[in-house]
């Protein structure tokens, strides 16, 4: 439970946050999403018909992940591929428009972007519908998102990995960033792909979920003494200085090097939709480390977050004024 003191220290670190400047790696994803209602079942097969009402565009992946650092008001540089296609300029045109620098993200005649297309029928996701190429990007393309990482570390407070195994984050982009990002004392989290595991030796932190982590290490969580083993094997075998496993409901659990174990219960109220909660929670992390926040601090912080943005619909952000809205009613609350 947050006291006085810490309250009034984590609105001073939110307060920083325009001060902060994330690179940010990864999958690039054009989610979409259909909405609709649906009273009756289709003739030709056992599923429902669902008649269009609108349909709204929102960027996903390591486009979310940017999209939430720049609504929490610091800087965002994006590091990606996208397709020649209108999907790609629709992406980028959403991106543009909230402030995302693009200088990073590369055009690729020869993949799509990728799409994600969610059927949503009175708040409930009927159907997901994804076109995408999962292969590695190739050695231009490749060559291009190294060189330009290269130019912009200097300038960025820390650097966030958003694998959604879509073939950006690969061994050699991994075996060329991270020690360039620590020769510069750099913060590096990583929102894991759990197929990838070895890939991330030797970063910050990371913020995989229960099962993500469970599969990461090979060991079964059943109870608190699990967990624990859990999360202390992330951390030993990938040199972290912390790994914050998310559960759902049960909040998140905070695993830091020196063996400090800390339990942060769900701050959330309402629970509508989780897509993009994880991209939030990493945002939110991050840009909490670069403006100074100690990783317990800069859990907490993004355990509201992911507390606000459950509580929309669709893949969502939350601003500096929301965070520090929910915090004092919390407080005030308990």
């Amino acid at each position: 439970m947050l006291k006085p003191g810490d309250v009034t220290k984590i609105n001073r670190l939110i307060s920083k946050f325009d001060d902060v400047k994330i690179l940010i790696i990864g999958d690039l994803i054009l989610d979409e999403f259909v909405w609709g209602d649906t009273s009756r079942i289709s003739p030709e097969a056992p599923v429902p018909v669902v008649l269009v009402e609108r349909e709204s565009l929102m960027p996903g992946g390591a486009a979310n992940v940017a999209n939430n650092v720049r609504a929490l008001g610091a800087k965002a540089y994006l590091v990606g591929a996208i397709g020649r296609d209108e999907h790609g300029r629709r992406l980028e045109k959403i991106l543009k428009d909230e402030g995302v620098d693009l200088e990073g993200v590369i055009s690729d005649p020869n993949r799509p972007t990728t799409l994600k297309t969610r059927v949503v029928a009175r708040h409930q996701q009927v159907v997901r519908i994804d076109r995408e190429k999962i292969s590695p990007l190739g050695e231009t393309v490749n060559k291009d998102m190294i060189g330009y990482i290269k130019e912009k570390i200097k300038e960025v407070d820390g650097v966030i990995i958003e694998d959604y195994g879509k073939g950006v984050v690969t061994p050699r982009l991994l075996k060329e960033m991270i020690p360039l990002a620590k020769r510069h004392n750099k913060i590096i989290t990583v929102d894991p792909k759990e197929e990838h595991f070895s890939y991330y030796k030797g970063v910050t932190a990371i913020t995989p979920n229960r099962k993500e982590a469970e599969a990461m290490a090979g060991i079964k969580v059943y109870d608190d003494g699990s967990l624990n083993k859990l999360g202390k094997a992330l951390l030993r075998r990938l040199k972290l200085k912390a790994a914050v496993i998310t559960l759902g409901e049960h909040g998140m659990r905070v695993y830091e090097r020196g063996g400090k174990i800390t339990h942060i219960p769900t701050v959330a109220q309402e629970v509508f939709d989780v897509s993009g909660a994880g991209d939030t929670v990493i945002a939110t992390f991050t840009v909490s480390l670069g403006a100074g926040a100690k990783m317990i601090e800069a859990a907490h912080i993004s355990n509201f977050a992911g507390g606000i943005v459950v509580g929309k619909v669709g893949v969502a952000t939350t601003s500096q004024a929301e965070l520090k809205a929910r915090i004092r009613d919390h407080h005030w609350q308990v």
